[in-house]
């Protein structure tokens, strides 16, 4: 039978509802709460993401995301989620904000941006007591062997500077450290601060060398969607008045105080003094 004018309207207006409900649904599923900030972090890395007895989220990173939302007025949501998962996920939507002490370099700010920076680091070397490497000029001699951890600043620098065959790469700084302790690696390279937490731990096994060893610091910013540059902003103001108002020394003296001290004493840039 053919259609009536009225068949014809009642069919099209369930497409239009079937299409503005599909719509919904998908917005909602790809889109984060406005209400909530959703921060990505892998809670690997103490002191500054990490957890606790409770297996909840704690560290430097869980405290300036808390006092971020504060300042935002908007309920933080930490997201533990493996180091390469953390730009592929605020790419997508399902995070807001990335605070994971991530490095702010060109080929990430090809496809996120990032907030200005909050702190700035050097990488150091771990080295075992019986290799005779001393500086990083040191390891690209054949047969020297540099641990990294894959997809960190360590790892990107050791790629452009050593031969492909004197780095082993491994997803976590534990594997790398191991290497190093059982004489498998000559040195670990990572930032000054988990270098100095690792020496503390092993003094036994190994040495270090703190002084930073590129021709400029590393600098350590937020992670932000290229689609959102008001948040960029938001989180911008509030990294100043933080500083400003002695926040980020505040989380020194909680968590890093006696790396702080050593520091001063060797006289290296501490973490978080940006000038």
């Amino acid at each position: 039978m053919p259609m009536t004018m009225k068949n014809r309207i009642f069919r099209t207006a369930g497409i239009i509802s079937i299409l503005l409900i599909a719509s919904i649904v998908f917005s909602s599923c790809s889109k984060t709460d406005d209400d909530k900030l959703v921060v990505g972090m892998e809670l690997a890395y103490p002191p500054f993401e990490t957890t606790d007895k409770d297996n909840k989220p704690t560290g430097i990173s869980v405290d300036l995301a808390y006092s971020l939302g504060e300042a935002l007025g908007r309920e933080v949501v930490i997201e533990n989620i493996a180091w390469t998962g953390l730009i592929p996920a605020l790419e997508t939507d399902k995070i807001d904000i990335i605070i994971s002490s991530m490095t702010i370099n060109d080929e990430r700010k090809k496809t996120i941006d990032f907030s200005d920076p909050y702190a700035s680091i050097g990488l150091a070397l771990l080295i075992g007591n019986d290799s005779s490497v001393q500086t990083f000029e040191d390891l690209k001699e054949q047969g020297k062997i540099l641990a990294v951890k894959k997809g960190t600043s360590g790892h990107i620098y050791a790629q452009e500077h050593l031969p492909e065959e004197n780095i082993m790469v491994f997803d976590k700084e534990s594997a790398c450290v191991l290497e190093v302790i059982q004489g498998k690696a000559d040195a670990f390279t990572y930032d000054q601060l988990t270098i100095y937490r690792q020496w503390m731990q092993n003094e036994d096994t190994t040495r270090v060398n703190l002084e930073p060893y590129q021709e400029a610091a590393d600098f350590w910013g937020i992670g932000v969607n290229k689609d959102n540059p008001e948040l960029t902003e938001e989180i911008n103001a509030f990294i100043s008045d933080f500083r400003e108002d002695g926040g980020f020394n505040s989380l020194a003296e909680k968590y890093l105080k006696d790396e702080k001290d050593k520091f001063a004493e060797l006289d290296i840039p501490f973490f978080f003094d940006i000038r």
